[in-house]
């Protein structure tokens, strides 16, 4: 899908991943809709880029509804839809103090996996009004992440809800298929985004050491090139591409 002149939506687009991603969809010629947080500098990020901005919480699932329709009203269509807000825990299944709570596994499930097939079931809707260009009408990329594959301890919640996000491309794509609607994730390692931002050389080095190449986090910038490049090529479809220097997490 040739991105000049498109319409995209980036949830979580005020910081990180997908602040990189919005900049370089803007800068690659789509208007662009940053959906963030209240309290998120997107707002100002949005003007940055010359876009707009919602305010959304993803938890609230009518809510998003609503903030994705303002979106799109105020775009006049969606073709590109990134989501990559989310976030984790770090809890035991059995830990020193018990089992793991069911509220706080049920709270990271929503924040990361049902809140994303929310949002990815209204994108898809939106894109569906679309004249296709090649056939094609619209692209989803959502983040999951090499946890998906070697969680380590303390992630459980947090590996199955992005196995789910994996796992949901294939379904997608075949169920949006006649749509002309592509479906992809990607699976990012460790990035230089929120609190990792901030560390030191010496407190990175042993969490990247069993990297191949580079040994050192992502950067958002790395990952936006990748959503650019999915956009751009229509046979990416149905499959979690891992964004990871070649890491395989350790146990801890």
């Amino acid at each position: 899908m040739n991105i000049r002149g498109k319409k995209a939506v980036v949830v979580g687009g005020a910081s990180g991943m997908g602040r990189a991603t919005a900049d370089a969809l803007a800068a690659a010629g789509a208007d662009v809709a940053i959906l963030d947080r209240e309290s998120s500098s997107g707002k100002e990020v949005a003007g940055a880029l010359g876009g707009i901005f919602h305010p959304i919480d993803i938890t609230d699932f009518d809510g998003a509804e609503q903030s994705l329709q303002n979106a799109v009203n105020e775009l006049g269509a969606l073709h590109v839809a990134v989501n990559t807000a989310g976030g984790g825990t770090v809890k035991r299944t059995l830990g020193r103090s018990g089992p793991h709570d069911l509220e706080s596994f049920q709270n990271v499930i929503n924040l990361n996996l049902v809140s994303t097939f929310n949002l990815n079931r209204l994108q898809a809707f939106h894109m569906s009004h679309n004249e296709p260009e090649d056939e094609e009408r619209g692209v989803i990329i959502n983040t999951s992440s090499i946890a998906a594959y070697e969680g380590q301890i303390g992630q459980v919640a947090y590996s199955a809800a992005k196995a789910g996000i994996a796992a949901m491309s294939l379904v997608m794509a075949r169920d949006l298929g006649p749509q002309g609607i592509r479906a992809m994730a990607i699976a990012p390692s460790l990035f230089a985004t929120g609190a990792t931002a901030k560390f030191t050389d010496e407190q990175v080095a042993p969490l990247v050491a069993d990297a191949a190449f580079p040994k050192r986090m992502g950067r958002p910038e790395e990952y936006a090139k990748l959503a650019l490049a999915i956009v751009d090529n229509p046979m990416l479809n149905g499959q979690a591409l891992r964004l990871d220097a070649g890491q395989r997490f350790a146990p801890r």
